[in-house]
């Protein structure tokens, strides 16, 4: 295929790639449909031909070029011994009123018509940008919202998993979407009573895009609805999703929206309370992937500025050490986090026993490191503080006088 040289009027002047459903613009200029709809989505106001510069308007036709795309066929299939591949006849554009069937079969009472209805609407939404755009305009995105909180207050799963990727696939933060969930408990309650069911078939893939759904709502939600959750969305979460491992995804997403919600006091109290924190040192023990470590202290960070988020913390045997062994091993931010939950313990929650645990796992010597080490001054200054605060305990340690030779130990 490399050996064989492409008629240059074969090639989308955007993708450089064969054309394999071109359409011609009001320029005159034929392009690959998907490529020139990506660029007329793209343009902030006025959009202009990539290769005349004409004005280009974003919702200007694209005519199909059936003449040329069975020339390149014909040519794909001469070439064929050379190892080209024959591109496919493209499908026709969806249009509306297909989608204005299936919505009203989504609403019929019948169950198999509405699991057909969403299967086909899954498969349509998977198919290319095009047809996910013109579900959007259509209305399916208020259908889905609609149809996941009529089966969480019917307690049906029929659909459910095929709705909820539909609903991930059309997802954007448009000011339609906003309207939908921004103060929409229902929905938000709808999503957690997911993660609590296990009857439901294929529960992984199902409660994976429940999870990744709950994260996107909790993007665009108004202040006042995230500082109000309730316990057990937290407890669905931390139990059925982070001590069950369900899936990378899901964990991450777990991880995003505790992250977006710890900054209300309120919301700490009850992330503590549905034991989190334990999770949470249980979860990072795996040795995770940076970015998931990086979730993790920064969640650790916020639960331990609150007197119980410290008392559990220090509860779990491999709390300190597992503090201690990540610092200057992940990246600046976890050094951040890490300093910060030693500051808090050794200021509001450091007895005799937590002192001697920290000196006992090398905290006390990373934290001698820190001031050593390539860091920002602030956490230089805070790791100082830390050991000033308990030097009477920590003066006469070995660690302190060998630190130097151990500041990466294996």
């Amino acid at each position: 295929m490399d050996e064989i040289e492409v008629p240059e009027y074969f090639l989308c002047p955007i993708s450089l790639q064969i054309l394999k459903d071109p359409v011609t613009t009001i320029t005159g200029i034929t392009y690959e449909r998907e490529s020139i709809e990506q660029w007329l989505k793209a343009a902030k106001s006025n959009a202009t031909c990539p290769v005349t510069k004409q004005s280009l308007p974003r919702d200007s036709e694209l005519t199909p070029n059936h003449t040329l795309r069975r020339l390149i066929q014909s040519w794909c299939t001469v070439n064929a011994i050379c190892g080209v591949d024959r591109i496919p006849t493209p499908k026709s554009p969806i249009k509306k009123s297909q989608i204005f069937r299936l919505l009203k079969d989504l609403d019929a009472p019948d169950d198999h018509l509405r699991t057909k209805a969403v299967r086909r609407m899954e498969a349509l939404a998977k198919e290319n940008e095009r047809n996910r755009t013109c579900m959007v305009e259509a209305g399916v995105t208020k259908a889905a919202v609609l149809f996941i909180i009529k089966c969480f207050k019917e307690g049906k799963t029929a659909g459910l998993e095929e709705i909820l990727r539909i609903l991930y696939l059309i997802w954007n933060p448009s000011q339609e979407i906003k309207l939908l969930v921004r103060e929409n408990q229902d929905f938000i309650d709808s999503l957690t009573w997911i993660l609590s069911c296990d009857q439901i078939d294929n529960h992984v893939a199902v409660k994976t895009h429940a999870m990744l759904l709950l994260h996107k709502t909790t993007e665009i939600v108004c202040q006042k609805l995230l500082g109000s959750l309730k316990v057990d969305f937290f407890k669905e979460i931390i139990t059925r999703v982070l001590r069950k491992r369900i899936s990378k995804q899901a964990i991450k997403s777990s991880l995003l929206v505790l992250a977006e919600v710890c900054p209300w006091g309120r919301n700490r109290m009850k992330i503590v309370e549905a034991n989190a924190v334990f999770e949470l040192i249980e979860l990072e023990l795996e040795k995770p992937e940076k970015n998931i470590t990086e979730l993790i202290f920064n969640i650790l960070a916020q639960l331990c500025s609150c007197a119980d988020g410290r008392q559990q913390f220090l509860k779990h045997a491999g709390s300190i050490a597992m503090l201690s062994k990540r610092v200057l091993r992940v990246s600046p931010a976890t050094d951040d986090r890490a300093v910060r939950i030693l500051d808090s313990i050794s200021k509001f929650s450091a007895g005799d026993e937590a002192v001697l645990e920290m000196l006992r796992v090398g905290a006390v010597s990373k934290l001698c490191m820190v001031i050593q080490a390539d860091c920002a001054p602030y956490l230089k200054k805070k790791a100082r503080e830390i050991l000033r605060l308990h030097s009477h305990m920590w003066n006469n340690s070995p660690c302190i006088a060998v630190y130097l030779l151990t500041r990466y130990p294996g």
